[in-house]
């Protein structure tokens, strides 16, 4: 009410709406979205390690002596599922920090983290797909990590439907937040299931509880390299993406201020 009443006195005139602007704290987004210069670095920087980590893929990393080339698919597949959970692991994180401070800034990057982990995820689903062809015999099998993917994938779409179609906007947020910190619990399930249970999936060969990782150097490598490529990836889709949460909020703001003096 108070900042409704605030909001009411600064909007009275243009002149006190230009003043009230000039004087009024913005939101600070300097870490997660600089300025063009470095939003330009940072695209040229993530092409550039994309067209390394192409190079090792296909060309410095030894063919698999069993499944061939189709094993390629090998070094997307995993950093994408990397990738995914650290997105979700944002997502966890943020929503924690919002339910404690409620500072929308936390908010801004849980959603636009979950959307980022999403099409992550969808990736990291299809490219599944198209190595268990060749390998399996079969695009999908409803085995224990598969399965357990599938539920993160339906978890955070439902975080992205419940923040469109929840009308008000800090409810939205507030119920989002507790689904991501819930819908998070599943990611140490994905990795753990190949131990739990029987899949077709392999033990772990790199994140591995034992020990070092069981790859050969090249390939361990080139699955170090291509995950860099795609974190640079994520961090920049990051920026673009919270940039944008920080342009919608100025315009949300606008249309209250507009609504209070009746336009």
């Amino acid at each position: 009410m108070k900042e409704q009443m605030a909001l009411r006195d600064a909007v009275r005139r243009p002149e006190d709406l230009s003043l009230a602007s000039a004087a009024t704290p913005r939101p600070r987004y300097s870490v997660l979205a600089p300025g063009d210069r470095g939003s330009q670095l940072l695209v040229a920087l993530t092409g550039l390690a994309m067209l390394v980590a192409l190079y090792a893929i296909f060309v410095y990393a030894p063919t698999e002596r069993v499944m061939g080339h189709v094993q390629r698919i090998f070094y997307v597949h995993v950093s994408l599922a990397w990738l995914s959970y650290l997105a979700f692991l944002v997502v966890f994180v943020a929503g924690i920090v919002y339910l404690w401070r409620r500072d929308e800034r936390w908010d801004a990057v849980a959603r636009a983290s979950a959307e980022i982990g999403v099409v992550f995820t969808t990736l990291f689903i299809l490219s599944g797909a198209l190595w268990g062809r060749p390998v399996w015999g079969t695009w999908w099998t409803w085995d224990a990590r598969l399965t357990t993917t599938a539920i993160m994938w339906f978890i955070y779409v439902a975080y992205l439907m419940l923040r469109a179609y929840v009308p008000d906007v800090a409810r939205a947020a507030r119920y989002a937040a507790v689904l991501g910190i819930v819908g998070f619990l599943d990611v140490p399930i994905i990795h753990m299931s190949v131990v739990w249970w029987r899949t077709l999936h392999p033990e772990p060969t790199v994140a591995r509880l034992e020990g070092s990782p069981l790859l050969p150097p090249e390939m361990l490598a080139t699955l170090v390299v291509s995950s860099v490529a795609f974190g640079l990836l994520y961090l920049t889709l990051m920026v673009l993406r919270v940039r944008l949460e920080r342009a919608r909020d100025a315009v949300r703001h606008l249309q209250q201020a507009l609504s209070l003096r009746g336009e």
